[in-house]
């Protein structure tokens, strides 16, 4: 499958050891952008705010230049929402993207790949990585690092930069608060995790997935399809297709298929903006939940439907969304 030997590529590391000496070349000549992902579950909890703060100097050190840092899960948020930072990072000449990933039990990694130049951001050709402990052990192993480093950065920040978002999301599409028509009359296609190219190599990334293993991927796949199956035969009476590697728009048009399923998953005030639904406060609804909404593939409109459907258990999410397709 191609995503899975991509997603296999991405999480080969070339160096594991301490007294690293190499990073890529592009790192050492170029712009730099930082995304972190950190599990709310690790210990000590810290922001990633404050990881940026904490390893940006050590970035310095060993070479980089990295002009903005972001939450990858913000950036991850959707294929339009990467799309929409694709282009502001291409305005401002960036050559790599570095992924501070902290996990659960406090380990953290770091990625370098370079910058892909389109909405997949990241290379699905594999990427240069260093692990560590904690956080402290990645900062002095990036300071030993740095001692054998010459850069040609010059000119950098001293402190995080923290760029707003939104400047990064305009132009992309807005989002329907209303169900399509006609889905009685073509397929809904329904990809699986795994079918949606390499679009999804951000984020798997992030700190619930990265290190997940090819067998563990084909067997939630296995499970989902089952409960998917059950969900739709309870609650969809149209026509839908099963979608198990990527097939672009014109493949799917030819087959019959003009909608497509597509599932975010993210922080819920974060998608309840991005989708245009009112919400006070977003900054304190701050769970991971699914939200399901349907692409019109030949007008390429997004339709989220008319209510906020969105649970953290993606059963319940879909269930909620398929039953709510049926308000006029």
């Amino acid at each position: 499958m191609k995503y899975l030997a991509a997603l296999l590529s991405v999480l080969i590391v070339f160096n594991k050891t301490k007294g690293q000496s190499a990073v890529p070349d592009y790192f050492l000549d170029g712009k730099a952008v930082v995304l972190i992902s950190s599990s709310p579950q690790a210990y000590p909890n810290m922001e990633w705010q404050q990881i940026a703060e904490l390893i940006h100097p050590a970035i310095l050190s060993m070479g980089g230049d990295p002009v903005a840092y972001y939450e990858l899960e913000d950036v991850a948020l959707s294929e339009e929402v990467q799309s929409g930072f694709a282009s502001a990072f291409n305005k401002r000449l960036i050559q790599s993207i570095l992924i501070i990933t902290r996990k659960p039990n406090g380990q953290v990694a770091l990625h370098i790949s370079p910058f892909s130049k389109n909405k997949n951001i990241v290379s699905s050709t594999g990427a240069w990585g260093i692990n560590a402990n904690s956080l402290d052990e990645l900062i002095g192993n990036l300071q030993i690092m740095g001692q054998n480093i010459k850069s040609r950065n010059f000119l950098v920040l001293e402190i995080p930069e923290f760029p707003n978002a939104e400047g990064a999301l305009q132009g992309t599409k807005r989002f329907f608060n209303r169900n399509p028509l006609n889905l009685d009359v073509f397929k809904l296609g329904i990809p699986l995790s795994g079918a949606s190219g390499d679009i999804g190599i951000l984020a798997s990334y992030r700190y619930d997935l990265l290190g997940k293993s090819e067998q563990a991927i084909l067997s939630e796949q296995a499970s989902e399809r089952s409960s998917i199956e059950q969900i739709f035969e309870a609650n969809y009476p149209f026509q839908f297709e099963f979608l198990t590697s990527a097939r672009g728009d014109a493949e799917l048009i030819r087959d019959r298929i003009q909608f497509v399923l597509v599932k975010l998953e993210g922080k819920e005030g974060d998608l309840m903006t991005s989708m245009g639904f009112p919400v006070e406060k977003p900054e304190e609804k701050n769970r991971i939940v699914v939200k399901y909404y349907i692409r019109l593939i030949v007008r390429d409109e997004l339709y989220a439907g008319p209510v906020w459907d969105a649970d953290p258990d993606w059963r319940k999410a879909l269930a909620g969304f398929l039953e709510n397709l049926k308000i006029k």
